[in-house]
């Protein structure tokens, strides 16, 4: 509630005073921040009208004061203009979410009704042949294995094989594997030999 009140004590090298309340009532202290900027500074005598509140150690302060025969600041105006020239960012940040969600959403659109030739062109041959033929041959000869393509140099775990043609190449031409654990003939049959 807005109450009037003349300036009764003024410190102006510390920049603040008391202000005594037209009814009857206890001085209220005012600081310099609580006066509206202008160029003239706060003069005892003057009539001014202010609202009161608590400070941060729960005494009443002025604060929002008016110089009397001074004009009600316009706090509206500015701030219409402001969020009016807020508004049209917001709207390009909304609207260049909006643009990068249907990039993504239509580009995983493409990719899924694509999936089947997407599939084939990125999978490389030997993995194809073993999706079409998921029963393989127990153990192969050593005639119709490739020589050429691999050797022992000491390999006898899963991991230093690179195909489950190399873990059963290695498995019957080299001494020493560990990589056939139940003893069944197929190699690596939880890493390479599904």
């Amino acid at each position: 509630m807005r109450t009037h009140g003349t300036l009764t004590r003024w410190n102006p090298d510390r920049g603040f005073g008391f202000i005594t309340p037209a009814q009857p009532g206890d001085e209220v202290f005012v600081h310099i921040s609580a006066f509206p900027r202008s160029a003239d500074a706060p003069r005892i005598g003057e009539l001014i009208s202010f609202e009161i509140e608590p400070s941060k150690d729960g005494r009443q302060q002025a604060v929002r004061v008016m110089r009397a025969g001074a004009r009600a600041p316009k706090h509206d105006a500015p701030v219409r203009r402001n969020t009016a020239r807020m508004a049209p960012a917001k709207r390009q940040i909304g609207l260049g979410k909006v643009l990068l969600m249907m990039l993504v959403l239509g580009g995983g659109a493409f990719a899924y009704q694509q999936r089947d030739y997407l599939i084939d062109v990125f999978t490389p041959a030997s993995a194809l042949e073993q999706m079409s033929s998921p029963t393989r041959p127990v153990a192969t000869t050593p005639a119709s294995a490739p020589t050429a393509q691999y050797s022992c140099g000491g390999r006898m775990h899963c991991s230093q094989m690179t195909s489950c043609d190399d873990a059963t190449y290695v498995l019957q031409h080299c001494p020493n594997t560990e990589m056939d654990g139940d003893h069944d003939g197929v190699p690596c049959e939880q890493q390479w030999c599904r």
